[in-house]
């Protein structure tokens, strides 16, 4: 990137708001409004799993995609070693590391420790739209997966406290 363009403190600033996008990415997964990630892409979105080649496109389906996750989901993304590269004044992408702990059928309390569900990492482009910056894509890689899905708590799970 040429330093014309950007001065380094306009090049910090933006990579601080596509890295806090991708924190907020997982806070709202796990603590918020799932469908809520939407709101961070651009509306022509893009959120991709080459591994049975999942794609979602637009922020509506990007809304009804991530909405869709049980209500009896508990998660916990760990997110770390995120490298953002600013391109120009309205690009950027990001590299980073993803760790995630998740079982359905919680109904509260503490569940007993699990091995990740999956680890892997996230390739993010960003586009600034109208001052904001925003992810144009995010294609997920999930080399460490855990076989069938999700696992599911026992009905009679009765969390520790």
């Amino acid at each position: 990137m040429d330093d014309k363009i950007l001065t380094p403190l306009d090049r910090m600033l933006a990579e601080r708001a596509c890295e806090r996008i991708i924190v907020d990415f997982v806070h709202r997964l796990d603590l918020g409004e799932p469908g809520s990630v939407a709101e961070l892409f651009t509306h022509d979105g893009i959120w991709h799993w080459p591994h049975g080649d999942r794609r979602i496109a637009g922020r509506e389906a990007l809304h009804t995609y991530f909405a869709s996750r049980p209500a009896d989901r508990l998660s916990r993304r760990l997110m770390t070693n995120i490298l953002v590269t600013v391109e120009s004044a309205t690009e950027a992408r990001a590299l980073s590391y993803l760790t995630t702990y998740r079982v359905d059928g919680y109904s509260g309390g503490m569940v007993e420790p699990r091995i990740p569900t999956n680890v892997g990492h996230y390739e993010d482009t960003f586009r600034r739209v109208d001052g904001t910056w925003l992810l144009a894509t995010r294609t997920v890689f999930l080399p460490f997966g855990a076989a069938g899905g999700t696992e599911r708590l026992p009905a009679a799970h009765a969390p520790r406290a």
